[in-house]
């Protein structure tokens, strides 16, 4: 099975803490023998990283535990069952270009169809970024192709209104060139970030939003051994977003997330739904 997720914070030590203490209902187990493997991207001082391992042969995989340590306020993470593309490096997610990071699941069924017509239309400079053979990846270079014609590629501010439109723009193609070749309409979330916001594509199967702003589950969570001099305190305004896709269940204290939205989520606010069809 495959397994997405992403957190956000206004802590560095909060999401690691947050991912753990859900992790019982986000691992990610082999079905029909198939091996998994799996990526984290996340930022560390202004860097962007990742850490990926594109084979994993144990039966269960539990992202919290490449994520325990790190110091981080906002992580993308995917455990990733192959469907285009064989388990190497560079078809693991998540995929980086610069400030952006990107993972997904769902895939473009009959993408060999497609893919040279997605080539063509990304500017020169892009196509050689695309290392691996997945949909996925070249997907991610679409929406960059979109968001570098909207004149927000170079800098490291976008507009959540630009990436969402470079989304949709990129969404409406893939769509159509499908519906010429008689294919399916991709399904499957999308999580991207550019180190501001964690942005969510749901169109298909179950993503899960979980906010943390009670404090006293802050407490428990930031304050593991209350009698410790160094424990967290003032934690009025500590806020964290932890989204996953490909939920069997809703876990408790999760919020469903509607079909077709956007999901924005930011260090301070509660995330929001957001049509994907523009009006």
């Amino acid at each position: 099975m495959a397994r997405l997720l992403g957190f956000i914070s206004n802590r560095s030590d909060l999401g690691p803490q947050v991912l753990a203490a859900q992790a019982p209902h986000l691992k990610a187990r082999r079905s029909n023998g198939s091996a998994l493997g799996w990526g984290v991207g996340f930022m560390q001082f202004g860097e962007v990283l990742l850490r990926r391992r594109p084979l994993d042969e144990r039966p269960e995989i539990d992202l919290s535990e490449a994520t325990s340590g790190l110091k981080t306020d906002l992580l993308i993470g995917h455990v990733r069952q192959p469907t285009v593309g064989n388990l190497r490096t560079e078809n693991t997610h998540p995929f980086r270009y610069r400030h952006w990071l990107y993972a997904q699941t769902g895939t473009i069924e009959g993408f060999e169809q497609v893919r040279e017509r997605l080539l063509d239309v990304q500017p020169e400079f892009l196509r050689p970024n695309v290392r691996g053979d997945t949909d996925s990846e070249l997907f991610f270079y679409l929406f960059l192709s979109y968001l570098h014609d909207e004149g927000h590629l170079s800098g490291h501010h976008a507009p959540v209104a630009a990436t969402q439109d470079a989304l949709r723009s990129a969404l409406r193609l893939v769509d159509g060139l499908c519906d010429e070749a008689g294919l399916p309409k991709p399904k499957g979330d999308i999580l991207l970030t550019n180190g501001e916001y964690l942005l969510g594509v749901h169109r298909s199967g179950q993503m899960g939003m979980y906010f943390v702003d009670d404090e006293q589950e802050l407490d428990a969570l930031l304050n593991p051994d209350p009698s410790h001099s160094s424990r967290v305190r003032n934690l009025e305004q500590v806020r964290c977003t932890l989204l996953a896709s490909e939920l069997e269940e809703l876990p408790p204290g999760w919020q469903r997330a509607t079909s077709d939205q956007f999901v924005v989520a930011t260090r301070t606010e509660a995330p929001v739904c957001v049509p994907i069809a523009s009006d």
